[in-house]
């Protein structure tokens, strides 16, 4: 076999999976359909495991594909289609440009007990719905994040910059676009991710994948019964040690002439360099070293101590317009019994067992209102993306994160559907009003109701103020968003559902479609 062809073979095929996977997360003009973005993540393990549970169909079992090809040719998924994985080698590949070391890697003991230990917590974790855990270490989406929330906005900023100096010369090509940071908290958690990532690939390679990743624990165990595995040909191999020095898994004793399957990620580059062919992919035979992947545990490893992390968190939400010539002593905080979760999502509950923060529903989002949570929907929903209203409002007829959710947790519904499915209720609050606090019209709320549900009705004299019809309220935010007073005294808020609710349809002549776009609409 043409190991050499192999090998190009598979690098060609993760360029082209995580440049597809790069796309479906940095579309910042929304030019991709939905079925392209739902064919990528089709093949990523966690999303279509959990979108299988949910749904239960064929249509989600990209997973048994990548079980399958596990069985049969061993860690594929991690060499090949694993975002998170490709851009380990990326980090890899640039440190071993920069050595000047023969040998670049060296056999490493394999942290087992730390390995299985992570495997059971986020076991523990899908059987207990505490999705936090998998939230954290599913490689999906930790690389969907860092597209998200630290790639995605450079890229915004350069071309909004781009867009700025075209139209000098009356060239508008490229249109400026809304941009949202994460919020602080997010944005520091993501990028310290990132950091630690690409520092362990850049000195170790795959140790991430091979130390942290439960999902590439999980594929190691079906990896020691494969079919097919790389193993020595023990009446060739000089112990000359190349392959050891290419081997990103840090997996191959020489001395015994093992492989150690369970680490090994098949990226084939052992196989292409040995210059005695001594290493070979196949079944295993009698000629072939003993084949074991290496049980020695690390011992002084069974000591280690457990460490937390405490989540201490806040979020900044910054108004558009501050209020002015009034104080916060005299207005009521704004108090909220649920966070607002995304159409499709059916229940807070239901959400946060599913939901693993990909990021993906936030980045075709137009008006940027699904924003990660932090303390919103507590622990349990830790990244989760939650209806902001102090950055934007949910469209009235947008649907766009229902429809490329690729775990089930926002599940697809019809415009007719999403249009009476009722978030949560709008909760007026008289005395933070500015028509009652300072005597002025305002009415933003009113002007920018799909449904109506707020009405301007007479106050004082000539001035109106607002009344919420909370049937017809649909709690897509378009009311708080523009309201003039600073969070948390809203004059006007959204209070949660804990299960979606049916909205009663409002009257034909009441309502008026979807909310003005503005910043902030006076």
């Amino acid at each position: 076999m043409n190991y050499k062809l192999l090998k190009r073979t598979r690098v060609i095929l993760s360029l082209l999976f995580v440049i597809a996977t790069f796309s479906i997360f940095l579309d910042i003009y929304e030019v991709l359909p939905n079925s392209v973005i739902n064919t990528v993540t089709w093949l990523q393990f966690t999303p279509s495991l959990l979108d299988f549970i949910e749904v239960t169909a064929l249509a989600s079992s990209g997973f048994i594909i990548i079980l399958i090809i596990t069985l049969l040719m061993g860690r594929i998924y991690c060499s090949t289609i694993c975002p998170l994985g490709i851009m380990q080698d990326v980090f890899a590949f640039i440190a071993k440009q920069r050595s000047k070391k023969k040998f670049f890697y060296k056999k490493k003991k394999p942290q087992t007990l730390l390995r299985y230990v992570l495997l059971a917590l986020t076991i523990i974790s899908l059987l207990t719905s505490f999705s936090v855990v998998v939230t954290l270490l599913d490689p999906y989406s930790n690389a969907g994040r860092f597209f998200t929330y630290l790639i995605r906005p450079i890229l915004m900023l350069g071309n909004n910059a781009l867009a700025m100096v075209l139209q000098q010369w009356e060239i508008y090509t490229l249109h400026p676009v809304k941009l949202i940071m994460a919020p602080w908290f997010v944005f520091m958690l993501v990028t310290s991710f990132f950091l630690i990532i690409a520092y362990l690939s850049y000195k170790r390679g795959r140790l991430f994948c091979n130390t942290i990743c439960p999902i590439g624990t999980l594929l190691g165990l079906l990896s020691k019964i494969s079919w097919l595995k790389i193993h020595f040909e023990s009446n060739k191999c000089t112990k000359c040690g190349h392959c050891i020095g290419v081997c990103k898994s840090e997996c191959i004793d020489v001395k015994q002439m093992t492989v150690d399957h369970s680490r090994c990620v098949d990226c084939f580059n052992c196989l292409a360099i040995c210059p005695e062919s001594a290493l070979s992919l196949g079944k295993t035979n009698k000629n072939s070293a003993t084949n074991k992947a290496s049980t020695t545990t690390d011992h002084s490893r069974r000591n280690v101590l457990a460490t937390g992390i405490a989540l201490i968190t806040s979020q900044a939400v910054l108004a558009d317009i501050k209020k002015k010539n009034t104080t916060t002593e005299d207005l009521i905080l704004n108090k909220k019994d649920f966070s607002v979760a995304p159409p499709g999502a059916i229940s807070i509950k239901r959400f946060n067992e599913i939901c693993t923060g990909c990021g993906l529903c936030v980045t075709a989002c137009p008006t940027q209102v699904l924003q990660p949570a932090v303390s919103e929907y507590g622990l349990k929903g830790f990244m989760q993306p939650h209806m902001d209203y102090g950055t934007g409002y949910c469209n009235f007829d947008c649907r766009g994160c229902t429809a490329i959710c690729p775990t089930g947790a926002l599940l697809p519904i019809s415009i007719e559907e999403k249009q009476i499915t009722q978030l949560g209720k709008a909760i007026f609050v008289r005395e933070n009003c500015v028509v009652y606090t300072d005597g002025t019209d305002c009415g933003a709320c009113s002007e920018h109701c799909p449904t109506k549900a707020v009405n301007m009705v007479p106050y004082e004299g000539d001035l109106l103020i607002p009344e919420v019809n909370q049937d017809i309220c649909i709690g897509c935010g378009a009311c708080e968003h523009p309201c003039p007073v600073n969070a948390p005294y809203k004059a006007i808020y959204v209070n949660g559902n804990a299960i979606h609710q049916a909205a009663q349809k409002p009257k034909e002549e009441e309502s008026i479609g979807k909310p003005v776009e503005e910043d902030f609409p006076f």
